[in-house]
């Protein structure tokens, strides 16, 4: 029974219900003054308070809300605790623009209506330039705690002088607004962070990754089972003591004990990552990891994994090499030819791994290894090395030499290739804030909108036309993949015509004839490529030619990316004496005679080569186009923020114009 001098249940619900309105309300209130002071392109509502009046407003809804507190207190009613996070929830919100933008595409527009054939790059690029924008700053919130630069540059241990440059242009960056820079810092932070080469270990729910991992680091450490255990992804690394370090969406990190490591990344400790936890770092000190190593458990895969799954796709373009895990007592499924997929898309080596080899006999073995290795150049077109190992003691031997074969030449030569990018990116970062720095300290007054919005118009469109290439090259390549037929009767053609003339053999001319038959059909694909590479690269230094910042890609910056297209190699042993036909039958019916002969002996081998290569070409486009925009981005990202600025900019007032140039002197120093 509650006491007769205070409120019920039902009314001190009532009383918190009321005052969570009236809450509501008053942030209502807030959002109008902070609406009616923004620069959006569609206002709502009029500027009609002063500035000191709007702060009377904000003192008067902050005395209120301390009066709700209060009153509450003293009726004994707790306020309910926060249930959502803001960084998740702003996250959400822009997914949902994106989605939005999405439906503006040229495809998309068309279900409104007629729309031109000549406006479609233009809508392409406006949609691509403004989800870009978006992405960037999704990008920067993924990142959770760590998009506090400053304090993880304090922390840094870094010999040299690259550390100070870093600092600096951080600063600058943040200083002056120049957002546009802001992925390439955090990257170039990361880098200096973690100079190390990351491994991680991708897989179907219970195929050993924890375990091997274990083995390999030679502790038991990570959490193993045979339920969905890995929720969260966890880096292991070198490090003077064991420890845990634990970063959460609104702290961190906190330190544990590694004895603690399953309460924060494990699925049955931590459902669905309920405790938002962003990242997890466990140090060892182990011999293995010393030379730079990390190796990263990710969340499993697959119709049983967890809601960590999510978190494993986000990760997967960020590691130096992936190695992807296949029960050796299962067969390989669509996640895993997808997780090797996405890999090569992102231009990321990659190894499989037969796990739990130990259930198998040494035939067995072998049988699975050929098989899976098979597997995927026949739907995926790439030849992949694919090795048995095992957790289990008594075939430690196996790990031994994967380890010794596979992973050591990867980190010796990653080590040295990696210092060397990470000087090139400083280095055209410095360039760019430079260049930002001294755009806006020597314009003296706004550029000619006609100007401005005509450089806007022309990078918008070219962005647009990565998309139509894209759509196109596929297409083309899915025509190779159905195109057999064309290739048996172009060999047969090629076996009669050639047959009375020359020397080759039916074998030699056949496997000829289908690879040049190939190689017409993807023709049409290099010269969109190619056209494409070449606009870029021309647009983007025209551009760089009008501004301060003048950064250009190298002549053959984009053209080089083309320079790995696959190609049809195939070889056959063929039992036809076509000239015999030919002297009988004549040409047409020899031609005839001959595709038949060729369908009974060979079909199956084109089907199977043609397939595998069009795959092949689907692959490499994709991760091909996407490396082109994401070049082309990098740059038109930098143009577009200067644009803007150029476009607005009505000059710096003295006590500016001495920091900025101070900025440019210290740079320029470093």
């Amino acid at each position: 029974m509650e006491p007769t001098n205070s409120l019920n249940a039902a009314q001190k619900l009532h009383l918190l219900t009321s005052c969570q309105h009236v809450d509501k309300l008053l942030g209502e209130i807030e959002s109008i003054l902070i609406a009616s002071e923004s620069k959006s392109p569609f206002p709502k509502y009029k500027p009609d308070l002063s500035r000191a009046q709007a702060g009377v407003v904000g003192n008067y809804i902050a005395r209120t809300r301390a009066q709700m507190l209060r009153a509450l207190e003293s009726q004994s009613v707790e306020p309910p605790e926060a249930k959502f996070g803001s960084l998740h929830s702003i996250r959400v919100t822009l997914a949902f623009a994106g989605i939005a933008l999405d439906e503006c595409s040229a495809k998309n527009m068309r279900g409104y209506g007629e729309l031109p054939e000549t406006l479609a790059p233009e809508i392409n690029g406006l949609v691509d330039e403004l989800k870009g924008v978006i992405s960037g700053l999704d990008a920067y919130l993924a990142q959770g705690l760590g998009q506090d630069l400053e304090a993880r540059l304090e922390k840094l241990q870094c010999e040299g002088s690259d550390l100070g440059l870093v600092k600096s242009l951080e600063r600058i960056i943040q200083t002056h607004g120049l957002v546009e820079f802001r992925s390439a810092i955090s990257h170039i932070v990361d880098r200096l962070e973690c100079a190390r080469f990351e491994i991680a270990f991708f897989g179907r729910v219970s195929s050993g990754k924890s375990s091997l991992l274990n083995r390999i680091v030679q502790r038991e450490v990570l959490p193993v089972g045979v339920t969905p255990v890995t929720a969260v992804t966890t880096r292991v690394v070198f490090g003077p003591a064991e420890r845990a370090s634990v970063w959460f969406a609104d702290h961190g990190p906190d330190y544990f004990d590694l004895s603690r490591l399953a309460e924060f990344a494990t699925e049955q400790h931590n459902p669905a990552n309920g405790r938002q936890v962003t990242r997890i770092l466990v140090e060892l000190p182990c011999a293995r990891l010393q030379d730079g190593m990390v190796y990263v458990d990710t969340p499993g895969l697959g119709s049983l994994a967890t809601a960590g799954s999510a978190e494993t796709i986000a990760y997967l373009p960020r590691c130096d090499l992936g190695v992807v895990l296949v029960d050796a007592g299962s067969t390989l499924t669509e996640e895993d030819l997808s997780t090797i997929r996405a890999l090569y898309d992102a231009g990321i080596p990659a190894l499989v791994l037969l796990s739990k080899a130990d259930l198998l006999s040494p035939v067995d073995r072998e049988r699975a290894r050929s098989y899976a290795a098979e597997h995927i150049v026949s739907e995926l077109g790439l030849a992949l090395p694919v090795d048995p190992v095992s957790a289990k003691a008594d075939h430690l031997e196996l790990l031994e030499e994967w380890l010794r074969m596979r992973i050591l030449p990867f980190n010796s030569r990653h080590a040295e290739l990696s210092r060397e990018s990470l000087q090139r990116k400083i280095g055209a970062l410095r360039a760019g804030v430079d260049a930002a720095l001294r755009a806006k300290l020597y314009r003296t007054g706004p550029v000619r909108d006609d100007r401005v919005a005509a450089l806007e118009m022309d990078l918008r469109q070219l962005a647009g036309r990565f998309s139509e290439v894209r759509s196109a090259t596929l297409e083309i390549a899915g025509e190779i993949r159905a195109s057999r037929d064309f290739a048996v009767r172009y060999a047969a053609a090629a076996i009669v015509a050639e047959s009375a003339i020359g020397n080759r053999s039916a074998s030699a001319i056949a496997a000829s004839a289908i690879e040049r038959f190939a190689a017409e059909k993807a023709r049409p694909i290099a010269v969109m490529l190619n056209e494409l590479a070449h606009d870029s690269a021309s647009l983007l230094a025209r551009v760089a030619s009008e501004l301060v910042s003048g950064i250009a890609p190298d002549t053959n910056e984009f053209a080089n990316l083309l320079m790995e297209m696959p190609r049809l190699e195939i070889g056959f042993n063929l039992a036809i004496r076509p000239g015999w036909f030919a002297s009988r039958l004549g040409a047409s019916w020899a031609r005839r005679r001959v595709e038949s002969k060729l369908r009974a002996q060979i079909e199956d081998r084109v089907t199977a080569a043609i397939s595998s290569h069009g795959k092949q070409l689907e692959s490499w486009l994709r991760h091909t186009v996407a490396a082109m925009q994401n070049r082309f981005d990098s740059y038109a990202d930098v143009y577009r923020a200067e644009l803007d600025r150029l476009a607005n900019h009505h000059g710096v007032s003295a006590e500016e114009a001495s920091q900025i140039q101070n900025d440019i002197e210290k740079i320029t120093r470093a």
